[in-house]
């Protein structure tokens, strides 16, 4: 257990970040990806409300990272069981999580698991988020930054994304292995 403590610790520093969920039967981690993906539903359904709402909608990138950590097949399931659950009880919000919030916590949570350096992790999520902001945007003409932002291609604002998406990547990173160090010890448990 030290070790595993060790391994997180630096793992700020950008070094693997290896939880050991193979002790766990596939039944149970299907199950604990299941009840992460209605978590990430509701956090991303409090959208609807203004103010407080958002912020609870951003919360719905951490069930998908701790879903991809566990196991990458499990964070994908948790991102297509959250679009299909967003499309029966919130379809307002599908389109936000496909291509950010969504985005984000997958392409993090494999960035965490799987890439060794800190930057190559911040950089790949940022790129992917920059990339699913940029589709909303200038391929589905759909408003995710406001009315004051055109649907017609500019590359300022493409950058201006990429620079937001690097800060916001970071941020939960650090957030997303703190909470994944809190939460290790209960992942231990039978």
């Amino acid at each position: 257990m030290r070790l595993f403590f060790k391994k997180v610790t630096s793992s700020v520093w950008g070094e693997e970040l290896n939880p050991s969920m193979d002790r766990y039967s596939k039944t149970t981690r299907i199950v604990m990806g299941a009840l992460l993906g209605s978590i990430a539903v509701i956090f991303q359904s409090a959208g609807i409300f203004t103010g407080i709402g958002y912020i609870m909608s951003m919360m719905s990138t951490g069930p998908l990272v701790l879903a991809s950590l566990m196991s990458l097949r499990i964070g994908v399931m948790t991102y297509f069981v959250t679009i299909f659950l967003l499309t029966l009880l919130q379809p307002s919000e599908l389109l936000v999580f496909m291509f950010t919030t969504g985005l984000l916590g997958l392409s993090l949570g494999i960035g965490l698991k799987y890439l060794k350096k800190s930057k190559l992790i911040i950089l790949f999520a940022g790129a992917c988020l920059t990339l699913g902001i940029s589709i909303l945007l200038y391929v589905l003409k759909f408003p995710i930054l406001g009315p004051s932002v055109t649907s017609h291609f500019n590359s300022m604002v493409v950058l201006g994304t990429f620079a937001f998406s690097l800060l916001y990547c970071w941020i939960w990173k650090v957030v997303s292995i703190y909470v994944f160090k809190v939460l290790h010890p209960f992942f231990l448990r039978r």
